[in-house]
């Protein structure tokens, strides 16, 4: 899918044609439209193919007047109950006279851009657009690190009270998204140091202090995945030992529970032989279970005084 946007007296307006000062976003692209954007535009296929591959890194490159600015950028995904969060390649190409925005899904961080929900933006302004696009996605994986910590507190919540495999698995997922959040967190780092090294980004100090409230924004949400991948791992240990220590405790009661009627099975497995025995006469049976009741109620009294129950 290409859309093309272009801002006219200060309205994001849809356009149909690649004319100066024109945002080109394509969404999952069919190598027709890419083919089409790379013969009218003149610009490398393998830009415009970067973003297609979830597994690309984030990055600069430079060729013939054509900036590729690659990022990751956060989107969250429902399964069953409960949200996952990962990351997905976002690819911005600078061309001389427009700027082409390449992805494999619909995400918010555009969408806030094409529902005009973004200050000051303008699509002929190219440096500007791109650097709010970077501080949109800081943001974003700030605003998705908070939901991740109040739902690890949620499943925290019960297990307390549940102590099952299903809440430690939701935390291990959301663990998961952590390490992808910090990752993609450290890659856009990078990006971003280079980015201020750009003699482009240097001619506009307002753009430059844009550029170092994004870096100051990525350095804060790295800070965050950090501490909350380590409080989630703790917590994973702790409820994971808990549940270990919970079934040592129902081993070791029913250990005792088999000791104490071991008891009485043996005892009559010894008057079940056929060998004269003492206590055999009339009225042995109650005799014998009295003894049997003495015996287990001793052996019980004696496992409960070493906390074995």
């Amino acid at each position: 899918m290409i859309e093309i946007f272009k801002t006219v007296d200060n309205e994001l307006v849809i356009t149909d044609t690649f004319e100066d000062g024109v945002w080109i976003n394509m969404i999952n692209p069919s190598e027709e439209e890419i083919n089409k954007v790379s013969s009218s535009l003149n610009v490398e296929t393998d830009f415009l193919r970067a973003a297609l591959d979830e597994e690309e890194r984030a990055r600069i490159e430079s060729d013939e007047g054509q900036t590729l600015i690659v990022v990751d950028i956060p989107v969250v995904e429902r399964e069953g109950q409960m949200n996952l969060y990962y990351t997905i390649p976002l690819a911005i190409i600078i061309l001389k006279h427009m700027i082409i925005t390449v992805c494999l899904y619909e995400n918010t961080i555009l969408d806030d851009f094409k529902k005009n929900k973004v200050k000051s933006f303008l699509t002929q302004f190219k440096t500007r657009f791109v650097l709010q696009i970077l501080y949109r996605n800081a943001t974003r994986y700030l605003q998705y690190l908070k939901h991740i910590d109040k739902l690890s507190n949620k499943i925290e919540q019960d297990l307390h009270k549940s102590m099952r495999n299903k809440e430690l698995i939701q935390m291990l997922k959301l663990e998961k998204s952590l390490v992808y959040f910090s990752t993609s967190l450290k890659a856009n780092e990078v990006v971003l140091e280079k980015l201020l090294k750009l003699e482009n980004i240097k001619k506009y100090p307002d753009d430059t202090e844009l550029l170092e409230d994004v870096i100051v924004e990525n350095r804060q949400a790295i800070e965050m995945a950090n501490i909350y991948s380590s409080i989630l791992t703790g917590t994973m240990d702790a409820f994971a030992s808990v549940i270990s220590n919970n079934l040592n405790i129902v081993m070791k009661f029913l250990t005792s529970v088999t000791i104490v009627m071991a008891i009485p099975t043996l005892i009559s497995s010894f008057f079940g032989m056929n060998v004269p025995l003492p206590l055999a006469g009339p009225g042995s049976f109650w005799i014998i279970v009295a003894l049997t009741l003495a015996v287990c109620t001793t052996t019980g009294y004696a496992l409960y005084k070493k906390k074995l129950f």
